[in-house]
């Protein structure tokens, strides 16, 4: 999968679907008072700029080369003593983790004070498969309450939960894992009326998870 996302890593930076949105507004005030975060997964790099541009020292950690990390890595095993973080965060990439438990452990683990996760959530088996088809890397979404388990789970304390419903281009989407054809209108069509007039919309919840 790493070649894959050395692949698409410029689509990544460029991503309108990735570069803005409530919820990454929302995770930058979450970490306000922060002095240090890690970036898990962090793509395109927008979490990490939007903190570092409120302040924060800020490391990132991607298994992907291509999207120019400070650290290669999986979020499974991140290579950081306890404790070494203020903030941890992870932003639209849960749903490609291979084991989902093992990655929000070790996001506790490293972290000495809150734990920030933004992911789409779970809505209905036809967008899984949607989301499967357009892109062989994702594994799934989770639901509210599978969220709420996985945080409890990892000795944390989920102290808050919001919901955006995130818009953005349909084709861009798309195109950024080369779906196309008559993979792209099955995909359309099982998103149903989420796909209307060229934009895509799709639910984050986004989540405050302390320590205990």
């Amino acid at each position: 999968m790493t070649d894959i996302w050395n692949q698409r890593a410029q689509s990544y930076v460029e991503s309108d679907a990735h570069r803005q949105g409530e919820d990454l507004e929302q995770l930058v005030a979450w970490a306000a008072d922060a002095r240090t975060a890690l970036d898990v997964a962090t793509g395109g790099g927008h979490v990490a700029r939007r903190l570092r541009d409120a302040g924060l020292e800020v490391i990132t950690c991607d298994p992907a080369p291509g999207m120019h990390p400070t650290v290669i890595c999986r979020a499974e095993d991140l290579p950081f003593a306890d404790g070494s973080f203020d903030v941890v965060a992870c932003r639209t990439a849960a749903h490609h983790f291979e084991d989902v438990r093992a990655a929000v452990a070790e996001m506790a683990r490293v972290s000495a004070d809150r734990v920030l996760i933004v992911d789409t959530v779970f809505t209905t088996d036809e967008v899984e498969q949607a989301e499967k088809l357009r892109d062989p890397s994702h594994v799934r979404n989770y639901s509210e309450d599978e969220w709420a388990e996985l945080v409890v789970g990892a000795g944390l304390e989920l102290a808050e939960a919001r919901f955006f419903e995130h818009s953005f281009a349909l084709d861009a989407w798309l195109t950024r894992t080369g779906c196309e054809g008559e993979e792209a209108l099955r995909v359309v069509d099982l998103l149903g009326d989420r796909a209307r007039e060229g934009r895509l919309t799709l639910r984050k919840i986004a989540l405050r998870a302390v320590k205990r």
